[in-house]
């Protein structure tokens, strides 16, 4: 038995690895990607077409689109390329023209840098076909919506080419290395010359008949691939036969056109369901969906552990909320939430009381003091504090504390007026003036002209006699 333990074929490794690496790329490193694979990929190629939208710059360079019946591409010649052909370029013009395509980043759109200019012929071929191109194309043979679309994972392969040509080359190379199980089924033909149409027409049909008739143990083919390699108009010509044309038309299996290089056109291509550019692009197109699910069959480990570490996040979190959920409206948390609500009550209830309790008490302390402070005795004993003083006052002040002190007071017998000047009396005025034990009564009489005294002299005249001075008044 080894020491090594084999490894299960269900070991797919760490399925939860410490953290997931991606790498982003800016707008400008990814066009810079593109440009660089463009530029790789193609270089420098030939391209025909017709001019549209020419315009010249100032700078001395010339911009325009090189378009056919369903595409067009950016181009520019720049100043000092090309010069002695820049008076072929103007709107309408079918030229070919040689130069590199690559990306300009500024807009991320891509374009070719034009090296050459050259004029297309129109001979006695162009013009047949020209010609047999506006019949087929009015017979319907050309409508988009006839064409199907190819097989995504071909198992069986029909192939019609020359077996001695490059185009064979290409094809089985391309497919050793991206699907080495794809079965090909070859009918050897000629390609050019005396009688090429009518085999590459015949290939075809004997390809159909084939996958009709019952082959045991053999599965049936899944499209056609008509190729070979680069020419020129009269090398390629028998793929712009009618006859050729009509065999792809009426084919039950899907044809792959891939004539010649990128810049060729040939009937076969605008009748077949997809046109290649090439015969390697016409196989690596035929096995696009082999070979990448070969990519996803590599990054399948790496899929299905994100699929499952995602799902087990899924799960987990909604466990978790299944769990927050139940914990949330499980009978004794919500009883706990009761008890825990009738604690707070209580607690309020408490605080409430006492602090009630509190402002009562504070309250009958201050009434009590504003009551001790106004008791009816005490009160009665202030108030009669206050009127013995004010009486004391009053005594004081009183007109018998006055007289009782050697002051007198006089009135008018008639009325009560007190005289307070001698000229509020008159002769013959009776008077009353009131002393501190009793009244006297006075009549006024008219003062005599004044006598001239000796200096030394003490005298006292009073305008007022006494009457009756034996008679006295209480009051």
């Amino acid at each position: 038995m080894s020491s090594k333990s084999s490894k299960s074929q269900w070991d797919f490794g760490e399925l939860f690895p410490a953290a997931e690496l991606r790498k982003v790329l800016s707008v400008s490193e990814l066009t810079t990607q593109v440009k660089r694979l463009l530029e790789k990929s193609i270089g420098l190629v030939w391209i025909s077409g017709e001019i549209t939208n020419l315009r010249a710059q100032s700078s001395g360079h010339v911009y325009f689109s090189l378009k056919d019946a369903s595409a067009q591409l950016s181009c520019v010649l720049f100043r000092g390329t090309a010069s002695e052909a820049r008076s072929l370029l103007a709107d309408g013009q079918k030229v070919l023209l040689q130069g590199d395509l690559t990306v300009y980043e500024a807009r991320g759109q891509y374009q070719m840098i034009v090296r050459a200019v050259e004029l297309q012929g129109v001979g006695a071929l162009q013009l047949a076909f020209e010609k047999l191109k506006q019949k087929l194309a009015a017979a319907g043979l050309f409508a988009p919506e006839r064409k199907r679309p190819l097989p995504r994972y071909p198992q069986r392969l029909g192939l019609v080419t020359s077996p001695t040509g490059a185009a064979i080359r290409d094809v089985l190379h391309v497919v050793e290395r991206r699907h080495p199980g794809l079965e090909i089924v070859l009918v050897p033909c000629r390609v050019q010359g005396e009688g090429a149409a009518a085999q590459i027409a015949e290939a075809i049909r004997w390809l159909n008949e084939f996958n009709l008739a019952p082959h045991a143990g053999q599965d049936p083919l899944d499209l056609i691939l008509i190729t070979r390699g680069g020419g020129s108009l009269e090398d390629l010509w028998a793929f712009n036969e009618e006859v050729v044309a009509q065999a792809v038309f009426e084919s039950a299996l899907p044809v792959v056109s891939a004539i010649g290089h990128e810049i060729d056109f040939t009937i076969s291509d605008f009748v077949a369901d997809f046109r290649a550019a090439t015969p390697s692009a016409a196989a690596e197109i035929i096995t696009e969906g082999f070979f990448a699910s070969r990519s996803f069959i590599a990054d399948a480990p790496d899929w299905l552990r994100n699929r499952v570490q995602r799902r087990m996040r899924s799960v987990h979190e909604d466990l978790a909320a299944w769990h927050l959920r139940l914990a949330r409206r499980h009978p004794r948390r919500r009883l706990d939430d009761a008890l825990q609500r009738l604690d707070d009550l209580q607690t309020s209830l408490l605080r409430s009381v006492q602090t009630g309790t509190e402002a009562r008490t504070v309250a009958l302390e201050h009434l009590t003091g504003r009551f001790h402070r106004v008791r009816p005795a005490q009160a009665l004993k202030q108030r009669r504090e206050s009127l013995r003083h004010l009486e004391r006052r009053l005594n004081l002040l009183g007109p018998d504390q006055v007289l009782a002190r050697g002051y007198s007071i006089t009135l008018d017998a008639a009325t009560g007026k007190i005289l307070r000047h001698p000229a509020d009396s008159r002769p013959g005025q009776q008077l009353r003036t009131k002393l501190s034990s009793g009244e006297v009564l006075s009549r006024v009489e008219l003062e005599p002209a004044p006598v001239k005294k000796r200096k030394d002299a003490k005298t006292f005249n009073s305008p007022v006699q006494p009457i009756e001075p034996d008679r006295q008044i209480e009051f």
